[in-house]
């Protein structure tokens, strides 16, 4: 299957809620109980692009939309600025069809081109699948909090992971990440 990389856009938001409410509604990997609204999903896709991160879409050679990632802030504090976390939903008909690897991929190189020299997994649920492309990606093992969500009945852990972008923490930053205030 050929797999095409873009930006995501407002008319994707339909799509991107409904990948989302069903890793909501079924999985562990997203800590919401409850699968939000298109009207829910459309500000946060505006909070996110808003501030210049990217948010891409990977789609099929018939442009069905598989799946969807973005980078976004770890925390609003400034210290934090050169570090981002990364977030990707694949839909359940093409997990396991590398979508995700190719997403990751393209937004590692979209976001450090942003500047920002740290990103960060948060993987709800040690999902063994994100899990997975994370490592295969370059990312580290940094953390694992046991029991740190509860969804379905039971306890969950989250695992925390973490890759340098672009030069990393070897040299001091000499200018600010090209991120947009809203």
């Amino acid at each position: 299957m050929k797999i095409r990389i873009r930006d995501a856009a407002l008319t994707d938001i339909s799509v991107i809620t409904e990948i989302y409410r069903e890793s909501v509604l079924n999985g562990i990997g997203t800590y919401e109980l409850e699968a939000p609204s298109e009207i829910e999903m459309t500000s946060r896709f505006n909070a996110i692009t808003g501030q210049n991160y990217p948010y891409l879409i990977a789609e099929d050679e018939n442009g069905a939309i598989l799946g969807y990632a973005y980078a976004s802030p770890f925390r609003t504090r400034a210290a934090y600025r050169y570090f981002a976390e990364d977030s990707v939903y694949v839909s359940s008909e093409a997990r396991g069809l590398g979508v995700g690897a190719k997403l990751l991929d393209a937004l590692l190189s979209r976001t450090a081109s942003l500047g920002i020299r740290q990103m960060v997994a948060v993987i709800g649920g040690a999902n063994p699948a994100s899990v997975a492309v994370h490592e295969k990606a370059g990312f580290k093992h940094v953390g694992r909090m046991p029991a740190s969500g509860f969804k379905f009945g039971e306890w969950v852990d989250t695992v925390l992971m973490q890759i340098e972008l672009g030069e990393g923490a070897d040299t001091i930053p000499t200018a600010e990440p090209d991120l947009r205030k809203i």
